[in-house]
């Protein structure tokens, strides 16, 4: 666990917003010099505290208009390996997050598909179809707001 102070958040939080900024204009934003921001973002680096940048697409830009997340309970969990079912599923280009998580069901996943046709043929095709698949449950993303989380 790292110690951060004030300047180390509101690094992270202007990263969060637009990981493209350069130190320089990091620095002028939290009253450092380029050199002193760059150290901070080194240190919080090396700490794995920042992971990585990525860059963030606009799914309906490039013509995927429909986002689903899908709830799916394994239905034999004795003969399908947790591992297993990842795996497949992950081959999928249109599921974008595969989540394990406790509750009713045993995976949660992003999907994007250009309509609801193109969803349903996703569904029927390449998820319904993988090895262990039993309970599914779909809920179709109305609106979406992005926050960077507690910093």
């Amino acid at each position: 666990m790292i110690d951060l102070d004030d300047i180390d958040r509101a690094l992270l939080r202007a990263l969060s917003k637009d990981a493209t900024q350069s130190a320089g204009a990091l620095g002028r934003d939290v009253g450092l010099s380029q050199p002193a921001t760059w150290r901070r973002i080194k240190r919080l680096t090396d700490h794995g505290v920042i992971a990585g940048r990525r860059l963030d697409l606009d799914r309906e830009a490039l013509g995927f208009g429909v986002a689903v997340f899908l709830g799916i309970k394994l239905a034999t969990k004795g003969r399908v390996s947790l591992e297993d079912f990842e795996r497949a599923v992950c081959a999928i280009p249109e599921v974008q997050t595969v989540e394990h998580v406790l509750g009713l069901y045993d995976f949660r996943l992003r999907v994007v598909a250009r309509d609801i046709a193109d969803f349903e043929r996703v569904l029927r095709r390449r998820i319904m179809p993988l090895p262990g698949v039993g309970d599914v449950e779909a809920n179709v993303v109305m609106s979406e707001e992005r926050r960077p989380g507690p910093i």
